[in-house]
């Protein structure tokens, strides 16, 4: 903390600022790590968010897409394994993730240190491969995060494809549809869902939630009634350590009218994680006009909630408020 402090002074004395540091091959680089360590979902809103308050740089969701096909995954992390970050530290940690690497990333950005990215790790090792795998031998091909789009998706959907079991990449289902989180969780404890589902919540996006609230209850408590062929596809958002095919971020979210809002009871969904794809089985006339007659839920909020509801953008924007 004192070094960090320290740093800061220097940092004004300086004039070195964040927008000198967060340049677009920074927020590549970001991702690079990201995906490396088999990726979180929120950083596909927080990161284009950022960039968004930034001149002359542009995150969009196919970077991330563009970045996973090619940095392998090389990291696992709890819940997706029996490592924590104190061993990822004690193997080596970010230092040691960079330079294996370096051959894949930016190596000449500057950084919060005053110096290159090239200078900060020139020293970094790997001290247990069995935790930092290296780029010829990954836990996976590709890295952790997977933009998937479609007639259900038309501006994208993500998955955390590193924690999807290699037989549920692909998985076409009939879905059962709910209109807000309390509904599908009081389903699944009343035994409603069965293995073959596709679960389908919407109206839980940063306008129809409002405020696109995490969907940890249901996932969890898929995993918990033992549901290990369910699958679940959401205009709303994961906790960054989601297992299994769940599907979030769907853009446009239903509160846009979006064709996840013209799902119905018994549809046949199918998910494609190799081929990025997500689609219902429906022309696309038949989704339009779906769409024209549906009835969106009441939410009534007030004050701050309610400005953000009339002004956030849906989720493959990073939720930012129109401006």
């Amino acid at each position: 903390a004192r070094l960090s402090g320290e740093r800061i002074v220097e940092m004004v004395k300086e004039d070195l600022r964040p927008a000198d540091i967060m340049s677009q091959k920074a927020f590549e680089n970001a991702i690079a790590v990201d995906v490396a360590l088999g990726g979180s979902t929120n950083t596909t809103l927080h990161l284009p968010a950022i960039a968004a308050e930034l001149d002359d740089v542009d995150v969009k969701l196919d970077l991330f897409d563009e970045l996973s096909r090619k940095i392998p995954h090389i990291a696992s992390i709890s819940p997706a394994s029996e490592n924590h970050m104190i061993d990822l530290e004690k193997a080596g940690g970010i230092p040691a993730v960079l330079k294996v690497l370096e051959k894949k990333i930016n190596l000449d950005v500057i950084t919060c240190t005053g110096k290159t990215l090239r200078e900060n790790i020139k020293d970094a090792k790997v001290k247990n491969p069995n935790i930092i795998r290296s780029l010829d031998d990954p836990i996976h091909e590709e890295g952790g995060i997977a933009i998937l789009k479609g007639n259900l998706a038309p501006r994208g959907s993500v998955v955390k494809q590193a924690a999807v079991a290699e037989d549920m990449l692909i998985y076409k289902g009939s879905v059962k549809v709910f209109n807000s989180e309390e509904e599908c969780v009081k389903a699944i404890f009343g035994g409603e869902i069965e293995e073959g589902d596709i679960v389908v919540i919407r109206y839980e996006g940063p306008k129809g939630g409002p405020g696109m609230r995490e969907m940890l209850n249901p996932t969890s408590a898929i995993a918990g009634m033992g549901l290990e062929r369910v699958a679940l596809i959401t205009d709303g958002r994961f906790s960054g350590g989601t297992r299994g095919p769940c599907i979030g971020h769907v853009s446009p979210e239903a509160a846009e009218y979006g064709p996840i809002a013209a799902l119905e009871d018994g549809d046949i969904v199918k998910i494609d994680i190799p081929r990025r794809r997500l689609d219902v089985e429906l022309s696309s006339d038949e989704i339009k006009d779906r769409i024209s007659k549906s009835r969106q839920p009441t939410r009534k909020v007030k004050g701050w909630l309610k400005r953000y509801q009339k002004l956030a953008t849906s989720a493959d924007k990073g939720a930012i408020l129109k401006g």
